[in-house]
C-alpha cells in the first residue's frame, strides 16, 4: 500500500482538540525555521582497506569534512529554500571558524543567535563508514551557554524543530515551548534511549507540538505497541500530525485533524551513508507543510529527499537541493519507470523554473588555508599573503 488513494483502515477518530487547523499567527515571521543545538566538526572516512586493530594503520580511499550535529538539519532546511536560523555555540578554533563560515556564507543560514567563545573548542567526531554502518569517536566539552539562553527572548519563526528527551516533563520550559505559545509550529523528534527505559514522560511535551516524527523503533518502544502503524495511531491522540519513518519500508503519516492515514514507500536507492537522512526527511516535511501540500505529497517528497541524501557520503553536505531533485526527476522520466513517474508527477509543478542555477550538494572538503586571517599563514608562520592551495586538505 503506497498512497492515500488506498487509505489504511480502520481510520482513527480525530480528537476534538485537533479538529481545527492551527492559527497562522506567524504568517509574517522573519524565518521559516529556527533550531538550536550543538554543531560538531565531522571527519568521515570511507572505503577502508581493512578493519583497524591495535598496532596497525589502515588507509581509506575517501575522506570528507562537514559540519555535523544540528548542522545536518539546518543545511537540509536551507538547501530547500527555507529561511533558517540556527542558535549554537562555536569554538574559536579553525574547525569552529570553518563551520561558521560554511553555514553562514555558503549555506545561507542565519547565525545571529549563535555565539563564538574563546578558549572553547568545537566538538570533533571522526566517523568511519564501512559495510553500510558507521563507527564514531567524539571529543568535546559541555556548552558554555544553553540554547535557552541563546533564544531566551524569542525569535520570529513560522516553525521550530526540536528533539524531545532533553527534558523529562513540562516542569522545565525550553525555548521552543515558549515559541509554541507565540504561534510557532513545533516539529519534534526524539532521541534514542540508551537506558532502555523508554519513559512515556518524555512524550509529555507533545501537547505543545504540531508534529512528531519518530522512527519506527522509537515509536513502538515509547507507545508499547507491536507495529509502526499501531504506534502512529496511539501517538495521534496526542499531537495533530504524526509521521513514523520506517527506513526501507517508507513512512506512515496520520493527520489527527482529519483522521487521514497515509503510507508511502521508500524510493529504491543504493544507500551509502544514512547520516542526517532523518534530518533531511524532517526538513522536507516542514517545507511541504508550509506550502500546504496534501499529506501524501509531503510524505512522498520527504521520502525522495532522504533517499537522495543516503546515496552520498558527507552528512550535512549530502543534503539535496532543488538542483539535485530536478536532476533526479529528469533522470527518472528518461528511465521510463512508470511507478516513480506516477508517484512523483507533482514535482513538475513544484520544481523551481530556473533549474540550472538551483542549489545542489556541496563536496565535503576542508581547505585549511582559507580560514586564516589575510596576511598570515599559520602553516608557515611567516608574514605576507597566504598561498592559494587549490587542493583541499585531505
Amino acid at each position: 500500500m503506497d498512497s492515500a488513494r488506498d487509505p489504511m483502515s480502520p481510520p482513527i477518530q480525530a480528537p476534538a482538540q485537533f479538529q481545527a487547523p492551527q492559527a497562522g499567527a506567524t504568517a509574517d515571521a522573519r524565518f521559516d525555521v529556527v533550531l538550536a543545538g550543538s554543531v560538531f566538526f565531522d571527519i568521515v572516512f570511507t572505503d577502508l582497506h581493512g578493519v583497524p586493530s591495535a598496532g596497525t594503520e589502515v588507509w581509506a580511499d575517501g575522506m570528507g569534512s562537514t559540519p555535523g550535529g544540528i548542522a545536518n538539519l539546518a543545511v537540509a532546511a536551507s538547501r530547500l529554500g527555507l529561511t533558517t536560523s540556527l542558535a549554537s555555540v562555536f569554538g574559536d578554533d579553525v574547525y569552529g571558524r570553518w563551520c561558521w563560515e560554511l553555514l553562514e556564507e555558503h549555506e545561507g543560514i542565519d547565525l545571529s543567535r549563535s555565539r563564538r567563545f574563546e578558549n572553547w573548542h568545537t566538538a570533533v567526531t571522526v566517523s568511519v563508514a564501512q559495510h553500510g554502518d558507521r563507527s564514531m569517536i567524539t571529543h568535546g566539552h559541555p556548552s558554555p551557554i544553553s540554547s535557552d539562553a541563546l533564544l531566551g527572548d524569542g525569535i520570529s519563526s513560522r516553525t521550530a524543530l526540536t528533539e524531545l528527551g532533553v527534558m523529562s516533563s513540562l516542569e522545565q520550559e525550553p525555548w521552543w515551548l515558549r515559541a509554541a505559545g507565540q504561534g510557532t509550529r513545533i516539529f519534534a523528534d526524539v532521541g534514542w534511549d540508551d537506558t532502555g527505559a523508554w519513559d512515556p514522560a518524555v512524550l509529555e511535551p507533545l501537547a505543545s507540538c504540531y508534529a512528531f516524527l519518530p522512527n519506527e523503533r522509537e515509536a513502538v518502544e515509547y507507545t508499547r505497541t507491536e507495529s509502526p502503524l499501531a504506534a502512529a495511531r496511539a501517538l495521534a491522540a496526542h499531537v495533530p500530525l504524526v509521521v513514523v519513518t520506517c527506513g526501507k519500508d517508507g513512512a506512515i503519516g496520520i493527520d489527527s485533524a482529519t483522521g487521514e492515514e497515509v503510507r508511502v514507500p521508500a524510493v529504491p536507492v543504493r544507500a551509502y551513508d544514512a547520516t542526517g537522512a532523518g534530518d533531511v526527511f524532517g526538513a522536507s516535511f516542514v517545507l511541504g507543510t508550509l506550502r500546504d501540500w496534501p499529506l501524501e505529497q509531503r510524505l512522498t517528497f520527504s521520502a525522495l529527499c532522504s533517499a537522495l541524501a543516503v546515496q552520498q557520503f558527507g552528512g550535512s553536505l549530502a543534503a539535496p537541493g532543488w538542483g539535485d531533485i530536478a536532476d533526479w526527476w529528469e533522470a527518472t522520466r528518461a528511465s521510463g519507470d512508470a511507478d516513480l513517474i506516477r508517484r512523483y508527477g507533482f514535482l513538475q509543478d513544484v520544481l523551481p523554473p530556473e533549474r540550472a542555477g538551483a542549489v545542489r550538494r556541496a563536496e565535503a572538503t576542508f581547505r585549511l588555508v582559507d580560514h586564516f586571517p589575510p596576511g598570515r599563514h599559520s602553516l608557515s608562520g611567516g608574514q605576507g599573503p597566504a598561498p592559494r592551495d587549490e587542493n583541499p586538505v585531505g
